[in-house]
């Protein structure tokens, strides 16, 4: 409905509909539920910690959905760094 009420969506506007999480602390669907809401820091690969996203992190977003005798579908990529605020 964001592109269709008048609403002023700019190339790069990042919109959030929320997060598919499961029961288990590993089903977690955001950063915000991964850290305790910034109180449990996560260790990415190459060893850093953060507990939320910093100016200059890159990240990706990627899905796909796939049922038993149907093709796979997906949006495809989309990558972005954190700007300044």
């Amino acid at each position: 409905h964001h592109a269709s009420n008048g609403c002023n969506l700019q190339p790069g506007d990042l919109l959030g509909t929320g997060t598919i999480s499961g029961p288990a602390p590993e089903e977690a669907g955001s950063l915000l539920e991964l850290t305790a809401g910034g109180k449990q820091p996560i260790t990415l690969p190459n060893g850093e910690t953060r507990t939320f996203l910093l100016d200059g992190d890159q990240l990706g977003l990627r899905a796909y959905a796939h049922k038993p005798g149907f093709r796979r579908i997906g949006f495809g990529f989309c990558d972005g760094v954190i700007q300044p605020a």
